[in-house]
């Protein structure tokens, strides 16, 4: 009788056991299906010209220098642009994974710009339900250039240094629908403080595309579009022959481009026939016309710095936690 009880007894003792070990593993998180958040939906932080879904990872540096040419139409004279630059310098840092900042210095209009990205939204593909990413951007820029060279002064204008300051704001939605193919949306608004005649707009709203398509494992092509909204912009002086623009004297920029990966820097060259390489630049002033030859042969190169190595949470059981 005794020698039946104990295999009786040992069940007894060693399922409550078994059931509360399961319980703890199932508080512990361990039978949790982890999160997955999409990577690498382009390159870099930029499409070509505008801000990707990406951010600068938490504690990296990326220093960018940006480059264009002249127009291509401006001939042999001067070496179908190559005579002629404009170039940014610009530094982005990842302040977490979520929140990226960053400023920039311009040789056009001799500019200063800055950013804030904040990435709201977050597309998984594993353990959540998230099918896009969805970004806030704020940017600012300020000219430093005299007033008789600044292109929206009249002479008997007052110079304050708040007219020569404008904001953009963008919604940046994305997705990555496969390794090879990604794609954006960007509506946004730039507001300039002062305009030259009561014709423009100072809140100019626009809608910019982005998108890459995987071409090889270290190559993309890229492209992106901004389109103006038609009766908001007009130049000071029209030719005759654009008169009938939607926005007299200004295009919408459009830029096509390959990124090339190359070890511990991305290279991007392309076409453009926006000169700026900050949003007011290149949203509101682009006066090159593709039709026309008007495009300029340009490359961003990025090479980032690891400033900070961010703590990595440690797994349940480890000593730092306690147990």
């Amino acid at each position: 009788m005794r020698a039946r009880s104990v295999p009786f007894l040992f069940l007894v003792l060693v399922a409550p056991a078994v059931s509360a070990q399961d319980s703890l593993l199932d508080l512990l998180g361990e039978e949790e299906e982890t999160k997955e958040y999409s990577t690498a939906s382009f390159k870099t932080t930029r499409v070509i010209n505008g801000h990707s879904l990406e951010n600068t990872s938490h504690g990296v540096l990326d220093f960018r220098i940006g480059h264009r040419f002249g127009f291509l139409s401006e001939g042999v004279e001067e070496m179908f642009g190559l005579d002629q630059a404009t170039i940014r310098l610009g530094f982005d840092y990842g302040v977490t994974d979520r929140l990226a900042v960053g400023f920039g210095r311009s040789s056009f209009q001799k500019t200063i710009d800055g950013f804030a990205k904040y990435k709201l939204l977050r597309q998984c593909h594993s353990g959540c339900s998230m099918p896009i990413t969805l970004s806030l951007f704020a940017g600012t820029s300020i000219t430093t250039l005299t007033k008789e060279k600044l292109p929206w002064y009249a002479e008997e204008r007052e110079d304050y240094f708040t007219h020569r300051m404008a904001y953009a704001f963008q919604v940046i939605v994305g997705r990555k629908f496969s390794e090879g193919f990604s794609l954006q949306l960007m509506p946004g608004l730039v507001h300039r403080n002062l305009v030259r005649t009561d014709e423009e707009e100072n809140d100019v709203l626009n809608v910019g595309a982005g998108g890459r398509v995987k071409l090889t494992k270290r190559v993309t092509l890229n492209a992106e579009y901004f389109y103006v909204l038609p009766g908001q912009l007009r130049a000071a002086i029209v030719p005759e022959d654009r008169l009938d623009d939607p926005n007299p004297g200004f295009k919408n920029s459009l830029s096509v481009g390959l990124d090339i990966e190359t070890g511990g820097h991305v290279f991007q060259v392309h076409l453009t026939n926006s000169t700026a390489m900050y949003e007011r630049g290149f949203i509101t002033e682009t006066t090159g016309d593709w039709l026309d030859g008007e495009i300029h042969i340009g490359f961003n190169i990025s090479r980032v710095f690891t400033l900070h190595r961010p703590k990595q949470p440690q797994p349940p059981g480890s000593k730092e936690e306690g147990w």
